[in-house]
């Protein structure tokens, strides 16, 4: 979708809206730099989808201000206009501020060591505390009470027009707000609000074990619509709710009936930036960087003649230990590419304050030196490891050079890695080996798809993608990139937006 075009149909459809978005990570923090404040902008998918809309809907985005300077540039209701180029175009941060204690229970606790694993099916048990979720529960009432302010707020400023007085629209992001909803409905019954859950949902047996499971249902089952990424996360749910709930599930509309309320469930697959992503990998700055690290690359210090590279937060969920075990595999079955082939893996730490992610953390170095131990000579070893967060054109300039790009996750809602890779490969050079396990396998039915929990047939895929004939590698990427271009970011804020204000 042409953006141009997209904020037209978003004037022309949802014109007379109040829209308030709401997220557990704020779109800009602001952050001290020694004494001066710094705006840093997130680049997550959901903030280049979401904020065109915000802008062009003048609309509210309530979330948890994080940043070291965020309240020292709102003002004393935690508020923040985030202005545009363009005219008349801008958007409000509405902040949230959190105690330490609310953010250990409510977000490292309940929503990260218990959903987060239960939702993912990776072998990693949830730590289940009923304390925790008290506190999940309480900071799910306390961005509710902050939209409720922000709703009689618009409700004062708003001009009547002709249509008369705009009507809100509340929509929730992702798993730490499940219990957001209900405190919505009890204050006004007739207010949209709609959740788009970003992870998978698991199935009925896994889900069963949850001793919170239907507070956390009725707080979902309060929302109008809900939106997974992929089919059967939403087939999931419905099974779920007729496990666990008296409710009437309806699966030729995708519809559950629960206290009288009726919760549309729609797929809904999030996608990227297609034409700004292959503008930027095709820009100068992109190419310096190019020309750059071919002159002297300061992460992957020795020669190589094969590259495959991953980006990944630094978490359990993504598989990183079964890649590594597959380039064990790889390298111990075609020695020819000793030497020669180098795997770089590019992370971002997450959630180091659990006992979970520290252990995964020691893991990877531990089997990441044991390799390069392994097969390493005096001038090379096959695993380079970079755990810093980089900017997006660096991201992008590697992803050019490299020959595979490697996205295998044990259990993913999406994977916008994925398609970033996709869209800015413009001369196809390179392939994607992709997890069956990814919610974006469902769409790039022409990378190489893996199974990660099998080794041999892991590597092996490896070994086939990389010495892909040239012809059928443009073939695969150029029909992957048409899917991308077809159904962008915009397009997925569009529908789940057009749906949530049709129900």
């Amino acid at each position: 979708m042409e953006k141009s075009y997209f904020k037209n149909l978003i004037k022309e459809k949802l014109g007379n809206v109040n829209l308030i978005v709401v997220s557990n990570r704020e779109p800009v923090a602001h952050e001290y730099v020694g004494k001066k404040i710094k705006s840093v902008k997130s680049v997550g998918g959901l903030t280049i989808g979401i904020e065109p809309i915000m802008k062009t809907l003048n609309g509210t985005w309530v979330a948890y201000g994080s940043g070291s300077a965020d309240k020292a540039s709102s003002d004393s209701s935690g508020r923040i206009k985030i202005t545009s180029e363009e005219e008349n175009e801008y958007y409000a941060i509405k902040r949230i501020f959190l105690s330490k204690q609310e953010i250990n229970d409510y977000y490292y606790g309940y929503a990260n060591s218990v959903l987060w694993p239960l939702c993912h099916i990776v072998y990693v048990k949830p730590v289940f505390n009923s304390y925790q979720f008290l506190a999940y529960d309480e900071v799910n009432k306390k961005f509710a009470a902050v939209i409720k302010e922000e709703i009689e707020t618009l409700k004062n400023n708003s001009p009547e027009t002709g249509e008369g007085k705009p009507e809100n629209i509340i929509w929730l992001q992702d798993y730490h707000l499940a219990r957001c909803a209900k405190y919505l409905k009890e204050y006004d019954s007739k207010i949209k609000v709609g959740i788009f859950w970003h992870i998978p949902w698991p199935n009925p047996e896994v889900f069963s074990i949850c001793p919170e499971k239907e507070a956390l249902l009725e707080g979902l089952l309060s929302n109008d619509l809900i939106g997974f990424h992929i089919s059967y996360h939403c087939q999931n749910f419905l099974r779920v709710c007729e496990w666990e709930l008296e409710a009437q599930v309806n699966w030729a509309d995708y519809t559950v009936t629960y206290k009288g309320h009726k919760t549309k469930i729609m797929p809904c697959p999030i996608s990227v930036d297609f034409q700004y992503l292959q503008h930027l990998a095709d820009s100068e700055k992109v190419e310096n960087i190019i020309s750059d690290i071919q002159n002297k690359d300061e992460i992957i210090e020795h020669p190589y003649e094969y590259l495959a590279i991953s980006v990944d937060r630094l978490d359990y969920t993504k598989g990183i230990i079964e890649k590594l075990k597959a380039i064990d595999r790889l390298l111990e079955n075609y020695s020819e590419l000793r030497g020669k082939f180098v795997f770089l893996q590019f992370g971002v730490p997450s959630r180091v304050h659990l006992d979970a992610y520290k252990r995964f953390n020691d893991d990877i170095n531990s089997l990441s030196e044991e390799i390069n131990w392994k097969y390493g000579t005096g001038d090379w070893y096959p695993v380079v490891r970079y755990f810093k967060q980089l900017d997006l054109e660096t991201y992008l300039a590697y992803y050019r050079l490299a020959d595979l790009v490697i996205v295998s996750p044990l259990h993913d809602g999406m994977n916008l890695v994925a398609k970033e890779y996709i869209s800015s490969s413009a001369n196809c050079r390179g392939m994607l080996v992709l997890s069956r396990f990814a919610g974006a396998a469902k769409e790039l039915l022409d990378a190489v798809l893996v199974n990660p929990f099998n080794t041999e047939c892991f590597s092996e895929s490896i070994y086939k993608a990389l010495f892909m004939d040239r012809d059928e590698k443009v073939r695969r990427m150029e029909k992957m990139q048409n899917i991308i271009k077809e159904n962008d970011i915009y397009d997925w804020a569009y529908n789940f937006l057009f749906a949530l204000n049709m129900v």
